[in-house]
C-alpha cells in the first residue's frame, strides 16, 4: 500500500468473512473498509476459494486489501490473536451475549485498540445463513444493525460498510477529544492578565454601568474565562480580539461612545 494510503489509516479492528460466497461481497466490503481506514482482512472458508478475480475487479482500488487478505480454516483459528470479538447477527437470543449499536461496539473496541493496545476483530457472516452458534461462541459480544424487522436482510458488503463509517466515525470524534483534552491550561496568571486587559478595555467603554455593580459583573466574568481552560495560544488569540476591537484598526472600526443610557 503506498505510504500515504497507509499513513490515512489506524490500526484498527481486523474485519472477518466467515464463509463469504459471492467474490464481489468480499471486494466491495475491501473497498469500504479501505473508505474508512480498515486494512485488515482474514477470511474463513471462502466459497470459491482464493484469490477470486470478481472480488479484484469489485475493490475498485483498494486491491492492498486483497492482497494482505488471510485465510483460515475456521473462526477460532482467525480469532487466535485477539484479545476482543465483536459479532454482526441477528441472533441475539441464542447467543446469550451482550448486545451492542454499531456505535457502542466501535466506541468500545476503541478503547481497546487505542488505548490498550489490543487486537481485535469483527465477525461477519456469509450470505446464506450468517454466523453459526459455534462462530459466536468465540466472540464477546453481539453487534446489532437496527434495520427494519420487517426486512432484516443486509448484504453482507453492506453490513461492513455500516460498521467502518462508525469506526471513522467513532475515531475522529475520539481524537478531537482527546486532542482537547492534551491541550495544557494556560497558567493562572495568563488567565488573570487576559481578565485585566478585557476590564481595562471595557472600563473605556463604559460598561460597567452603574458602578455599584462592578465587583459582581467582574466576578462574573472572571469565572468565565477560569472556567473555560484556555490554553496559552487561545489566550493570547483572545488579547489580540480584544486589542483590536479597543484600537478600532481600520478605517471601518470605529470604538463606539460609551452608552448614557442605564443598564438593568
Amino acid at each position: 500500500m503506498p505510504k500515504d494510503r497507509l499513513a490515512a489509516t489506524g490500526k484498527g479492528p481486523v474485519i472477518i468473512l466467515v464463509d463469504p460466497q459471492m467474490g464481489e461481497n468480499i471486494g466491495a466490503s475491501a473497498r469500504a473498509m479501505l473508505n474508512f481506514g480498515l486494512t485488515r482482512l482474514r477470511l474463513v472458508r471462502p466459497r470459491d476459494g482464493w484469490p477470486n478475480e470478481r472480488a479484484g475487479a469489485m475493490a475498485a482500488g483498494a486491491g492492498e486489501i486483497l492482497d494482505r487478505v488471510r485465510l483460515f480454516d475456521s473462526v477460532a483459528e482467525a480469532v487466535s490473536d485477539c484479545h476482543c470479538v465483536l459479532a454482526t447477527t441477528a441472533r441475539r437470543r441464542e447467543a446469550l451475549l451482550e448486545v451492542f449499536s454499531p456505535r457502542e461496539a466501535t466506541h468500545k473496541l476503541y478503547q481497546h485498540i487505542e488505548q490498550e493496545g489490543q487486537n481485535c476483530a469483527i465477525l461477519f457472516g456469509g450470505e446464506r445463513s450468517g454466523l453459526e452458534a459455534r462462530d459466536l461462541a468465540c466472540a464477546q459480544g453481539i453487534i446489532s444493525i437496527p434495520v427494519n424487522p420487517g426486512f432484516s436482510s443486509l448484504n453482507l458488503a453492506q453490513a461492513v460498510l455500516l460498521i467502518a463509517y462508525e469506526w471513522g466515525l467513532t475515531g475522529r470524534a475520539l481524537s478531537q477529544i482527546q486532542t482537547r483534552e492534551a491541550a495544557v491550561p494556560a497558567p493562572q496568571s495568563a488567565v488573570e492578565g487576559l481578565a485585566t486587559h478585557l476590564f481595562a478595555e471595557l472600563e473605556k467603554a463604559g460598561y460597567f454601568y452603574p458602578p455599584e455593580k462592578r465587583p459582581l459583573m467582574e466576578r462574573n466574568l472572571r469565572v468565565a474565562l477560569g472556567r473555560a481552560g484556555w490554553s496559552d495560544p487561545e489566550i493570547q488569540t483572545l488579547r489580540g480580539v480584544v486589542r483590536v476591537l479597543a484600537e478600532g484598526r481600520g478605517p471601518s472600526r470605529k470604538i463606539s461612545d460609551p452608552p448614557t443610557s442605564k443598564r438593568n
